[in-house]
């Protein structure tokens, strides 16, 4: 390791463990490393001022802390998402930002999540679930909504590394598989995960599910808005896994409550935590969960080791995998 890359500003928001995961991830770097952890990217002016990289674990890095930042060279995202890291003024000032999207660390989990929030859609698990404690046998009046996944088109947007878990899934369940995203992908590609390309607006007039795995983006934020939402069938799910703001939130209840969406499953917020105001708190045929696609125990190791080794591939002189565009 040159003596030029060696102060790395580990940045671990509490609500993902703060020190004390910082300290476990600190452990995995090169010895040669001088690591700072902290739990807010400016709780340490003089670190921040000397990082050469600088890993945040869904902590903001915005344009003041990386003008602050005068020796930065890196922001390792220890995430699939890099919303919360100010893309274009890292660029603007010369500095890379990575995230984990090739390691598939968080794949697996958001997959499976995917599906747990389509199955309880789908099997009406949370209003059977509260009737039966209830003392209620609801059978009578739920069986005329519940559903089967086989059969039924699943429309992904975003057919990347999870997406792809997604799609792999679905053919298990008998699914028709459709996607849309910026590029088709290689016919072969298409064919191993058995997805077809459509426009996205074909996607959301056609499907019975849509599940959202596409990054946010200035050009992705409140991709469903009331326009699109309204190209789908009253019959259909969403499912987001991705991002919060992918969805206008406030349009989102409005379908729910006119009963021109069949339900959706939600597992990220725009902000997070919500807030007690958030409408899809109250809203009806809806399954929530705390952004937990990313968070087993499993997950949380693969997406340490996945940061920590692409952190190490530029201190010792390689590209890093994954830099966003």
């Amino acid at each position: 390791m040159t003596a030029v890359l060696r102060n790395v500003l580990a940045v671990i928001a509490p609500h993902v463990g703060g020190r004390s995961a910082g300290a476990g991830l600190a452990t995995l770097l090169p010895s040669e490393a001088n690591v700072t952890v902290v739990e807010a990217t400016d709780e340490n002016p003089s670190a921040l001022h000397e990082a050469h990289v600088l890993i945040t674990a869904l902590a903001p890095v915005t344009a003041e802390h990386l003008a602050a930042a005068p020796e930065l060279r890196l922001v390792q995202c220890a995430s699939h998402g890099f919303d919360h890291v100010d893309v274009t003024a890292a660029r603007a000032r010369g500095v890379l930002v990575a995230n984990i999207g090739s390691s598939g660390s968080e794949s697996q989990n958001v997959a499976e999540q995917t599906f747990a929030l389509m199955l309880a859609l789908a099997k009406r698990l949370i209003p059977a679930h509260t009737a039966l404690v209830e003392a209620d046998w609801a059978l009578p009046r739920l069986q005329s909504s519940l559903t089967e996944l086989s059969g039924k088109t699943l429309g992904i947007v975003g057919l990347g590394t999870i997406g792809r878990e997604v799609a792999r899934r679905a053919g298990a369940f008998d699914m028709t598989i459709v996607y849309a995203g910026r590029n088709r992908l290689p016919r072969e590609t298409e064919d191993r995960y058995g997805a077809r390309h459509v426009p996205l607006d074909d996607l959301l007039r056609t499907s019975d599910y849509v599940s959202l795995h596409a990054p946010l983006t200035d050009g992705t934020r409140h991709l469903l808005d009331a326009g699109r939402l309204a190209l789908l069938k009253p019959t259909a799910f969403v499912i987001n896994t991705a991002r919060g703001a992918l969805i206008d939130q406030d349009a989102l209840a409005d379908a729910l409550e006119k009963g021109t969406l069949a339900g959706a499953g939600i597992d990220v917020f725009d902000p997070e935590p919500p807030t007690a105001a958030l409408r899809l708190l109250r809203a009806p045929n809806v399954v929530l969960s705390p952004h937990v696609g990313g968070a087993t125990r499993e997950t949380l190791i693969r997406i340490a080791l996945a940061a920590v080794q692409n952190a190490t591939r530029f201190l010792t002189g390689d590209r890093p995998n994954d830099v966003v565009d």
